[in-house]
């Protein structure tokens, strides 16, 4: 959950976004690390103590600064494709939710059960109970089952939209007539939030997207319900 005045990430809720966060502290710290010497390199330059008027060329730096980024590169790219690789891991999904992009909010459609879906809309601030939050509490949550792979295929009916939920470190376009997917795996029980991130139009920034995780016994019983109502 975001906090007021935050300037970091989002908490981890996903394995997927723990891995996010440590290859964003892992490329920091390269880019602080060649940042300072850069500036140390100018600042050096600026009081003269490596201006050498009579140096044409040398052998020697152009190999460094040749090999060096080559290396910095590689050490950024290795672990950026092992993220990109497990971001397309599928591992035998124990539920499979189908989401709609609509102007302007969200429906869902558990297609691993007959007769459960629903549309998802903003709750008006005026009708906001105290403890929610405004622009992001939903009418209805997608509820899934904690520590179990869950796959979201997601689409849009109309224009351009983007499911995207930080905690989980999941960001996926829902393109008309297209159909892409995002796996993930909540670690601890809790209520997530996330909003398009794709401007679709006039209310855009008016259809929140609302992850609960709950334990598979609650889940059981509230699918249970959810059909029954339906």
């Amino acid at each position: 959950m975001a906090h007021p005045s935050q300037l970091g990430f989002q908490d981890a809720a996903s394995p997927l976004m723990e891995e996010l966060l440590h290859f964003h502290d892992h490329a920091l710290m390269i880019v602080i690390l060649i940042s300072t010497m850069v500036l140390y390199i100018i600042a050096a330059m600026v009081t003269a103590k490596l201006t050498d008027k009579l140096v044409l060329d040398s052998q020697e730096i152009e190999i460094i600064w040749t090999v060096l980024p080559a290396v910095i590169l590689i050490l950024i790219a290795l672990p950026s494709v092992r993220i990109l690789y497990l971001m397309d891991e599928i591992n035998d999904p124990h539920l499979t939710i189908k989401a709609l992009g609509h102007q302007w909010y969200w429906s869902y459609e558990y297609t691993d059960y007959e007769d459960l879906g629903f549309d998802s809309y903003m709750i008006p601030t005026q009708d906001l109970t105290p403890g929610q939050f405004r622009l992001l509490e939903a009418d209805h949550r997608m509820v899934i089952p904690v520590e179990s792979p869950i796959r979201v295929l997601i689409t849009a009916e109309d224009v351009l939209h983007s499911w995207a939920v930080p905690s989980l470190g999941v960001k996926v376009d829902a393109v008309p007539g297209r159909l892409n997917q995002a796996t993930f795996i909540v670690s601890r029980p809790g209520v997530y939030f996330g909003q398009c991130s794709e401007i679709c139009g006039a209310n855009h920034s008016f259809m929140p997207i609302v992850v609960e995780a709950v334990p598979l016994e609650h889940f059981e019983n509230w699918s249970s319900l959810m059909i029954e109502d339906a």
